[in-house]
C-alpha cells in the first residue's frame, strides 16, 4: 500500500516538475530565409537548421537561469549574422570560417520581458561587440558559435541581471 501510494505521488509530481522546468525563454525566427549569416553560401558547414537549432539552444540556456520565477522572455530574433565571414575551401568538404576584429557576431533582437503577464521592459535592439576578440580565450575557441555565445551572455547578464537600459 505505502509504494502504491509513494508511486501514485510520483506520478502526480511528474507534470508539476515539469511545469516548472518549462523554458522561460520563448524564441522565434522572423524570416530566417533572409538572416545575414545563418546559412552556409558554400552547402558546408552547419545547415540553417542545425544552426538555429543551436542559437535557440543558447537563448534559452543562458537566458533562463537569469530570469526570476514568474518571469518569461520573448524574443523574436529578426536578424543573425555570425562572427567571422565564410569563405570556400578548394579540395575540402567543408568551408573556412575566417573570424577577424571587424567580423562581430551581430544580432538584431525584438524582445519583451513580462512578470506574471506584465511587460515589464520591451525593446528592439542589435546586439554585438566589436571587442570580441580581446576577451576570447584559446582554450574555449574550439566550441561551437563560442563568439556568438560570450555576446550573448554579456547581453543577457546586462540587460536581465544588470537591468542596464538597451542604448540609446
Amino acid at each position: 500500500m505505502r509504494v502504491a501510494a509513494l508511486g501514485l505521488l510520483a506520478a502526480l509530481s511528474l507534470p508539476l516538475a515539469a511545469s516548472s522546468a518549462a523554458a522561460q525563454v520563448r524564441v522565434t525566427f522572423v524570416a530566417p530565409e533572409r538572416y545575414t549569416d545563418a546559412e552556409n553560401r558554400f552547402s558546408s558547414g552547419l545547415s540553417s537548421r542545425a544552426v538555429l537549432a543551436e542559437m535557440r539552444r543558447l537563448f534559452e540556456t543562458l537566458g533562463n537561469p537569469v530570469l526570476a520565477p514568474g518571469q518569461t522572455l520573448d524574443i523574436a530574433v529578426l536578424d543573425i549574422d555570425l562572427a567571422g565571414l565564410d569563405r570556400p575551401s578548394f579540395g575540402a568538404a567543408q568551408g573556412v570560417r575566417v573570424v577577424i576584429d571587424i567580423t562581430p557576431p551581430r544580432f538584431r533582437l525584438r524582445y519583451a520581458l513580462k512578470e506574471r503577464g506584465r511587460t515589464v521592459l520591451a525593446a528592439e535592439e542589435v546586439v554585438t561587440d566589436i571587442n570580441f576578440l580581446l576577451r576570447a580565450n584559446r582554450l574555449s575557441s574550439g566550441q561551437t558559435f563560442f563568439y556568438e555565445r560570450e555576446v550573448l551572455r554579456d547581453w543577457f547578464r546586462a540587460r536581465f541581471v544588470q537591468r542596464r537600459p538597451p542604448p540609446g
